[in-house]
């Protein structure tokens, strides 16, 4: 007979999991929402303490006599133009920079801030050199 619970249990328990997740079958303080983020924060007392900060603020430029439509077809063709990558980017806006003061006799290594190069890239967002060139 305890074969024969399990199997029903399995059965029953895998026909559970595919079914739809829903607010309902979570705990009590399980809210699936719409994948908005919380505006707030749930106190002890239960009350909710809304944060202005914590309020998204949308920016929405003045559109009139735009004349681009707000959706692109999946049916458009695809671009002609190459990715950007970094060492494009770098090989289009700092290399004409740094060829024109070395003809000239301004260049030096020391002054590569100058181009917009940083020497710390600790937590920037975007390493420029030398770090993530295409090898």
């Amino acid at each position: 007979m305890g074969v024969l619970s399990t199997l029903v249990r399995g059965l029953i328990r895998g026909a559970d999991r595919m079914s739809e997740f829903t607010s309902k079958r979570g705990s009590r303080t399980h809210n699936k929402g719409r994948g908005a983020r919380p505006t707030g924060l749930r106190l002890s007392s239960r009350k909710f303490l809304t944060i202005r900060a914590m309020i998204p603020e949308f920016v929405v430029p003045h559109l009139e006599g735009f004349k681009l439509k707000p959706y692109v077809s999946y049916r458009s063709p695809k671009g002609s133009e190459p990715p950007v990558t970094a060492q494009s980017l770098f090989a289009e806006v700092v290399a004409p920079r740094i060829k024109s003061d070395f003809e000239e006799g301004k260049f030096s290594r020391g002054q590569l801030e100058k181009y917009g190069l940083e020497p710390e890239q600790d937590g920037k967002l975007f390493k420029l050199y030398p770090k993530n060139y295409v090898r």
